[in-house]
């Protein structure tokens, strides 16, 4: 049997671009040219060659005719497409630009994480334990961390070649996070930004500073982790590098000098007289601290919020704006999206808090400069503080004249200057909006880590930290929802329904 010449160089031409194409996909799976890979292309070139030098004068008379000059410039245009994305892609690599289009910027890092990160006067080492070539998604989150400051970086250690820096570092497993700075350590077991900046401060504040949370008076317990605890809010800050600790006056009889920050969270029972004096003393003599009161409750705390021009009310705040009721909250569920001019709530423009059952807390005199008072959560217009729930069997009415209209504030923050010492202290109308319940909402989250801070004296810690995907709702009033209803469920369907009786009666 004979070969035809021509099937013979076709067949090595084919034969060649098939081996081509094995290459190039070898290398854009590996990245790395390989020896195997160099050689699959080299014999790919070498029989595309050879294949089209065989068939040269097929080739040729292919060109001159009509149909080879049509595909000729067919393949032009297809090769300058080619070749101009090609350079848009290398431009793009090498100029790069990203854009988050999420509403609440998923993708961006938060206020919180750029404070922290360029404001680092400490060189900081992130260490993943891994083969190398597994770290792409790694290093591009941490790749913005790298380019805030260059006191952070970032590198991949295959601890199977390096063991002695695993055991440096203490790296028990493949994939482990360390964040080292200096002497300290942190250990990630997964990787986010808000477990990333967490570590970051863990590793390079000098010491923890402390909250104590007062105890004795029926408040929820620092590890109860149902609805009405706290243990979410004892997680939260022990994520912000703070020691929790809880703190209880009779067996103290005065506030430890190691409390940066005193809170006093719900407090169903009074203090005894002792106990508010030490709690006075402690603030007047430079301390910080956070009360939460809730209504119908008194804490015994009145001649101390007096004496700083703050008035906590017996009355309970109803919101019948609507817009909780679009997320299953009812009218004892105020929501707030005015906030004072303050450094707590600065960044809280566009976030709205959720208070569940809560009473007024206002400035007592407003014409006294001295405490300096904000108020710092206002209600809706369409709010209220209600005398008596127990009126009209139970249902929310204003009454003109006994209930104050809204807006309503919920609490404040206040602040004496001392000899040589800040005094502050944050009031605020009820405590389960820092509760496990509701804490989960990155804007409670965010106010009661902010007040801390603030009352911590670390005011540059106050932000608004890493974002979680969030359910969004359209908030609408009744009026809007009833309009809705009849428009889309009555309205528009009987047009359809009258126009198509019409037009089958007309053509009947």
């Amino acid at each position: 049997m004979k070969l035809d010449r021509r099937e013979v160089f076709s067949t090595m031409a084919y034969f060649g671009m098939a081996l081509l194409v094995a290459g190039l996909v070898r290398y854009s799976v590996q990245e790395i040219v390989t020896s195997p890979t160099r050689w699959i292309l080299i014999a790919g070139g070498a029989l595309l060659l050879a294949g089209a030098a065989g068939s040269a004068r097929e080739i040729a008379g292919y060109f001159t005719s009509r149909s080879g000059k049509l595909g000729t410039n067919t393949a032009v245009l297809l090769l300058a497409v080619v070749a101009i994305l090609a350079v848009l892609n290398f431009l793009g690599v090498r100029h790069s630009k990203r854009f988050d289009w999420t509403a609440e910027k998923l993708f961006t890092l938060s206020d919180q994480t750029r404070k922290v990160v360029s404001g680092l006067q400490k060189d900081v080492r992130v260490i993943h334990f891994d083969r190398t070539g597994n770290n792409d998604p790694l290093h591009e989150v941490v790749g913005e961390y790298e380019h805030l400051s260059r006191h952070l970086t970032f590198q991949t250690v295959d601890p199977q070649q390096h063991p002695d820096l695993a055991r440096q570092y203490g790296a028990r497993r493949m994939g482990e996070i360390v964040v080292a700075s200096g002497s300290r350590t942190e250990h990630l077991e997964d990787m986010s930004e808000q477990t990333l900046t967490n570590a970051v401060l863990k590793v390079t504040r000098e010491t923890a500073k402390t909250v104590c949370m007062v105890e004795g008076h029926g408040e929820s317990s620092l590890e109860n982790t149902e609805a009405a605890g706290f243990a979410a809010a004892q997680k939260a800050l022990q994520g912000e590098n703070f020691e929790v600790k809880p703190l209880n006056l009779v067996r103290a009889s005065s506030v430890p000098a190691e409390c940066s920050v005193v809170v006093v969270a719900g407090p169903k029972n009074a203090f005894f007289p002792q106990e508010a004096d030490a709690l006075g003393k402690y603030l007047n003599g430079g301390g910080q601290a956070l009360v939460l009161v809730d209504p119908a409750t008194d804490p015994g705390l009145n001649a101390l919020f007096s004496d700083w021009n703050i008035l906590v009310d017996q009355k309970t705040v109803i919101d019948v704006s609507g817009a909780g009721q679009m997320i299953g909250l009812g009218a004892l569920v105020p929501l707030v999206t005015t906030y004072g001019a303050h450094p707590i709530t600065k960044n809280f423009d566009r976030s709205m808090t959720v208070f569940p059952l809560a009473r007024p807390v206002k400035q007592a005199d407003k014409q006294k400069s001295d405490p300096a008072v904000t108020e710092l959560l206002l209600t809706s217009q369409e709010s209220w503080a209600e005398t008596d729930l127990k009126e009209n069997g139970g249902k929310p009415k204003f009454d003109p004249g006994v209930d104050d209209q809204g807006p309503v504030s919920l609490g404040v923050a206040a602040e004496k200057k001392l000899e040589g010492k800040t005094a502050r202290l944050v009031v605020i109308g009820n405590s389960r909006f820092a509760t496990n319940e509701a804490l989960h909402h990155v804007p409670n989250r965010d106010l009661f880590l902010n007040t801390v801070d603030w009352l911590a004296l670390d005011e540059d810690l106050i932000s608004i930290r890493p974002k979680s995907p969030a359910n969004r709702h359209l908030a609408l009033s009744v009026a809007q929802q009833n309009m809705f209803f009849w428009f889309s469920l009555v309205l528009l369907p009987g047009v359809a329904l009258v126009t198509g009786f019409v037009i089958w009666w007309n053509r009947r």
